[in-house]
């Protein structure tokens, strides 16, 4: 009998909610996770058994080629009953794996290169698949997302955004539909019931925050029958419609893409669903609360940690809090109200800025999320911080909310029976991954060598100095060169600017930000065409694949301009992976300045004044950039760890999110 590659039975596991439970963890297992962490992390780039199984697919997809349809889908047929009856082992996965790829063939006109194959392989196993930009990582979960629904597997294909859960579900339903498998995809504004046939699928698209709400949503109708066995009885006793209406079918099999983002970068903010509370909040208190910040003295009355985006009272301020708002729109005798309340206005006045965290649209404020650059329009902040910002920038004000469930996306994640991921940026993060996570993190080869130039970074004194480098070098690029430029920027007002010093210099270009989120598609699509200009903020950075026009390659391919460095080196790379895809031209450049945000906050003034110094050479750029972004790494990944810490704590004290289904 064959050996068994990966998902332990439990995968199979019945019930109404089938789910991992989640593991007692104590100080000591958290400090030899992370001491371990960093040798046996990445054990899957020394893992040679890929080899064999690629071998022994492609030898039996030489047998398949050229048969019918019809008898491809009755071998389908027949492999699905073997992988439902003896789980994925090896001679059952090989033959899944060498039928989708030949109906792939025929349905898509793709085949699936080897290399994709291994990239499969290592999803099949649970492993992370660092594959480069361009190298098809939408194709390569095909493999595995089609094999385990065989295998009768609910299977969710996990996104960082609607446009991707979309577009990913679209190109691959063909392929899914030849395979008799049907397809969901996941948007924001389905109704429970859509998204409750959507999840009914064999496998479903969908982005990593819808999914993490709808859990939490199941586990508030769950919270009365918190065990499986209690369900059963419930069923047994008074039939089907006495259990709740849940979307899930409980969490089996995830592939998640562009694995960095979802589950290293999104895990400093847990997922919380609230619910509107009664309190004595009113717009005036609020509006007492932001005249008080206002009114007093930075550096003697209080101090802003930006990289933390936290204000913190002093001694002075304090007093002067206390002086200023006592007994104030009838609030006695509770003085730490209000100092909490100005400590929170600091934030709102002076760390949370439009067009950069959020967004003034409709007289509401839409918070923007920094990774992806897209509005979060139904989430607010938590501790009348929303209501601030509201008073702020005198919108109407939102009723406060109260904390019904939450959970992080570390615990979330983990209670997958079956947990994989892609991405092309993992090996900065791979020591995380295994530590949190138990995912090893498999390197898979590019199919053509990369042919992306990488230009010496320019940084510059000003930010003046540095946007007419800018405008100066996609001149250069497209009325001489004639080739198409996508520009990348860290904020919609950067966006904006720069597309007004575009305008200026008579140089025409597309505008993607989140005021534009509706024209992505469109936007995305023309941006491989000759002499065309896309200015975006990280909309544009992960999951868009740039095609480029005829008569493009022989110009030298798709030129990207970074403007700001990110905390990430990360999620420059991804910015930069957006030309030079699969063996295409491109190049490649960073033009930033000594007054960004990433060198203002975590490089020391002696260290920013000694850059300045430094301009002309890219050596001293490498060294400072290393140290900023490696202090901005460390500090989000103490944030991470606190979030998993303190979430667990309150847990405990709800009570009832997270419980084991047994």
């Amino acid at each position: 009998m064959s050996k068994v590659i990966a998902c332990p039975s439990e995968s199979y596991a019945k019930g109404p909610y089938p789910e991992r439970a989640d593991s007692r963890e104590f100080a000591i297992d958290r400090w030899l996770r992370a001491t371990s962490a960093r040798f046996l992390s990445g054990l899957g780039k020394w893992d040679r058994s890929s080899d064999r199984f690629i071998a022994c697919v492609e030898c039996r997809g030489d047998g398949l080629q050229g048969l019918p349809v019809a008898d491809l889908q009755s071998l389908v047929r027949r492999v699905a009953l073997d992988l439902r009856r003896r789980g994925l082992h090896f001679d059952a996965v090989v033959e899944a794996f060498a039928l989708i790829r030949e109906m792939s063939a025929i349905t898509l006109g793709k085949r699936h290169y080897s290399v994709q194959l291994r990239g499969g392989y290592a999803l099949i196993r649970g492993h992370i698949a660092e594959m480069s930009t361009g190298e098809g990582k939408t194709l390569t979960a095909t493999l595995a997302a089609a094999t385990a629904a065989l295998g009768g597997m609910p299977v969710h294909v996990v996104t960082v955004n609607d446009y991707l859960a979309a577009r990913d579900a679209e190109e691959m339903e063909p392929l899914y539909r030849a395979l008799g498998l049907s397809v969901g995809v996941i948007q924001q504004d389905l109704s429970p019931e859509q998204k409750r046939a959507n999840y009914a699928a064999d496998i479903t698209y969908c982005t990593n925050k819808d999914l993490g709400f709808d859990y939490l949503r199941d586990r508030l109708q769950l919270k009365d029958w918190p065990s499986r066995s209690r369900i059963n009885l419930k069923r047994m006793l008074h039939g089907e419609a006495s259990v709740p209406d849940l979307l899930l079918r409980g969490l089996h099999f995830a592939i998640v893409d562009e694995a960095d983002s979802v589950l290293i970068d999104e895990a400093r903010t847990p997922l919380i669903i609230s619910g509107n509370g009664e309190s004595y909040m009113t717009e005036e208190i609020f509006k007492a609360a932001i005249a008080a910040a206002e009114g007093l003295t930075p550096d003697s009355d209080y101090e802003l940690a930006a990289t933390e985006r936290v204000a913190r009272l002093k001694p002075a301020g304090i007093a002067k809090v206390r002086k200023q708002c006592a007994g104030q729109c009838g609030i006695r005798h509770l003085e730490s109200v209000w100092t909490d309340l100005v400590t929170q206005a600091l934030t709102a006045r002076y760390l949370y800025h439009k067009d950069r965290h959020y967004l003034v649209r409709d007289e509401k404020i839409h918070i923007i999320d920094e990774y992806t650059g897209r509005l979060m329009s139904d989430r607010t902040w938590e501790y009348g911080l929303h209501q601030l910002i509201e008073v702020k920038e005198r919108c109407a004000l939102s009723p406060q909310k109260i904390t019904l469930a939450r959970i992080t996306y570390q615990r979330f994640f983990r209670r997958y029976l079956h947990l994989s991921g892609m991405t092309g940026t993992g090996k900065e993060v791979a020591a995380e991954l295994w530590s949190v996570y138990r995912l090893k993190t498999s390197k898979i080869p590019t199919h053509r060598p990369v042919q992306r130039i990488h230009y010496p970074s320019r940084v510059f004194a000003t930010q003046e100095d540095k946007w007419r480098a800018v405008v100066e070098s996609v001149r250069v690029e497209t009325r001489e060169r004639g080739r198409p430029v996508l520009i990348g920027t860290c904020s919609v007002a950067a966006s904006e600017l720069l597309a007004e010093l575009l305008t200026q210099a008579g140089l025409e270009h597309r505008l993607l930000n989140a005021r534009q989120d509706a024209e992505e598609a469109q936007l995305v699509a023309a941006a491989g065409q000759a002499g065309v200009v896309t200015v975006a903020t990280n909309m544009a950075g992960r999951g868009t694949d740039i095609k480029l026009a005829s008569g493009v390659k022989d110009r030298g391919g798709l030129h990207i301009i970074l403007t700001e460095f990110s905390e990430s080196g990360r999620i420059d790379r991804q910015l930069y992976g957006r030309a030079g895809r699969q063996g295409d031209p491109g190049s490649a450049e960073a033009i930033v300045a000594v007054e960004d945000d990433l060198f203002r906050h975590h490089l020391p003034g002696v260290m920013r004044v000694f850059l300045r110094l430094a301009v002309v050479s890219p050596g001293w750029i490498r060294v400072f950039l290393f140290l900023a972004q490696y202090r901005a790494e460390r500090k989000n990944a103490r944030i991470r760890e606190q979030t998993l810490v303190s979430d667990r704590k309150i847990d405990r004290m709800l009570a009832f999110a997270g419980k084991e289904s047994s």
